[in-house]
């Protein structure tokens, strides 16, 4: 009997309102790096929605590379998926699965994973990315002069119970590694259940 994939009721719910966004916002054609693509569900329901993109899955987790191929084998526009450590140092550096993209998607990873991982994130980004290439993240923040749902509280607070290093980041602080990598915020989009989606932006001549 074959095993069931790995769902995540979260990815579930969130797919279809990001993909609304990425519809509005990407160009007809391109190639995406997707960071953090955990079960592959965002990959399985976006990419056909997006024909002209080329979709390339990563995830830290090895053992989730299976289950994200099992996912996406049928679709001709999603690459095989490959490990990726947003950590290593000059993780970036071209190689031959890892060359210029248009847009790097990643969901519901800074809340996850050490502070490191946003610096990773940026920096990476800003080295793969195409001028004028866009970075979007989308997860729950903080921001200062905004109040946190209490959801969102709840949420940060079993997260740090869970691994003291995880934990919801503050808005202005992540937009400060994205500014030290060379990416400015250029939207600020909110989502259902107290999410927000970010677009960031690679300078256009860099």
């Amino acid at each position: 009997m074959t095993e069931p994939l790995p769902f995540s009721p979260a990815a579930d719910r969130n797919r279809q309102p990001i993909l609304e966004q990425l519809l509005r916002l990407l160009p007809a054609q391109g190639h995406l790096l997707e960071v953090a693509s955990g079960t592959g569900q965002h990959a399985e329901h976006m990419a056909p929605a997006l024909p002209g993109w080329r979709w390339q899955p990563t995830d830290f987790m090895a053992d989730a590379l299976p289950g994200i191929a099992a996912r996406t084998a049928h679709l001709a526009s999603v690459q095989p998926a490959v490990q990726l450590d947003v950590t290593a140092p000059q993780w970036g550096t071209p190689t031959p699965w890892l060359a210029c993209f248009d847009a790097v998607y990643c969901a519901n990873l800074l809340h996850i994973a050490p502070w490191s991982a946003c610096a990773g994130l940026m920096q990476g980004s800003a080295r793969v990315l195409r001028p004028g290439g866009l970075l979007l993240t989308y997860g729950p923040y903080l921001e200062e002069g905004v109040e946190t749902s209490p959801g969102n509280l709840a949420f940060d607070q079993s997260l740090r119970a869970r691994d003291p290093a995880w934990g919801l980041r503050w808005l202005h602080q992540v937009a400060q590694q994205a500014e030290a990598a060379g990416l400015q915020l250029a939207q600020r989009i909110a989502m259902p259940a107290n999410n927000l989606l970010l677009v960031w932006q690679a300078a256009p001549g860099r």
